[in-house]
């Protein structure tokens, strides 16, 4: 009985494997993910914006966001960057490995039923658009329930954009509009040039009847604060994720540390009111 109990401690990872792996950019692969047992699957639930630890066996355990439609039952998707020793380990993986997942962790999530009846505006910097693939996927599910929508995404060059037959899709839709921009352009780049902070100012959406999500690596966020400012949104209408700052997931490590809030616990999503006297946050 006591063991049991024991493997229904959040410490203890459930056992999943790998179904599908997709190369989408030189450094950046899509994980199609289920558990082993059928129960565990059919009753995980998460929220946009939450986050799993997934543990590779003999080398360590590390956070990611789930990039997957909530509504999706059959599997969850993570986007992961080789850029440490978990995820170079994912990357050399193949269909079929064992992982270990705990969670979903995050109190914090982007409110998705705040948000319905509002324009939307989506802003994100690099990997940074996976952590929101959650939300989009959900709003898009649910298109009647929302006004407008505006996503604005910036990558580094051509090569590094993710979801590249998302944005295609979205690219034909007329319910949605789609402002994609690179900082360095290849020779067959005909698109938008700079960062995103830069195509800010085409927002026409109201403040007052606008919710914003924003996801990108940390210097972006100070800058991109400044032009949401002069546009007057209001910062409880605000939501930044401060996903990159987590570890353990729970409480306990203190390294997601940011004033008197913890990433993991509180996050990794804050409205701007909640954050932004905190220096550590922007």
């Amino acid at each position: 009985m006591k063991e049991k109990e024991s493997k229904k401690t959040i410490y203890v990872p459930d056992i999943a494997k790998i179904t599908r792996i997709e190369e989408v950019t030189p450094t950046e692969k899509l994980f199609n993910i289920v558990f082993e047992e059928p129960k565990k699957q059919e009753e995980f639930s998460f929220k946009p914006g939450q986050f799993v630890e997934l543990t590779v066996f003999g080398v360590g355990e590390a956070p990611f966001s789930i990039t997957s439609n909530p509504n999706n039952k059959e599997y969850f998707q993570l986007c992961i960057r080789n850029i440490g020793n978990v995820s170079g380990a994912l990357h050399r993986m193949k269909e079929g490995s064992k992982v270990g997942i705990r969670g979903p962790f995050g109190n914090g999530y982007f409110p998705y039923e705040k948000m319905k009846n509002h324009n939307v505006l989506i802003i994100a910097g690099g990997l940074g658009l996976a952590p929101l693939m959650s939300l989009i996927r959900y709003i898009l599910d649910s298109r009647d329930d929302y006004k407008e929508i505006m996503i604005i995404y910036g990558a580094v060059n051509p090569a590094s954009i993710l979801y590249k037959e998302d944005i295609g899709e979205w690219c034909k839709r007329d319910d949605i509009r789609v402002c994609l921009t690179v900082d360095n352009p290849d020779d067959k780049w005909t698109g938008e040039i700079g960062v995103c902070t830069n195509l800010i100012p085409r927002v026409d959406f109201p403040p007052e009847d606008t919710k914003v999500v924003v996801c990108g690596p940390p210097v972006m966020y100070k800058y991109v604060v400044q032009e949401l400012e002069k546009k007057e949104f209001a910062p409880e209408d605000v939501y930044l994720s401060l996903e990159r700052r987590m570890e353990c997931g729970v409480g306990k490590c203190n390294h997601c540390h940011i004033g008197n809030k913890l990433s993991c616990v509180d996050g990794p999503v804050f409205s701007l009111w909640e954050i932004k006297n905190l220096k550590e946050a922007i």
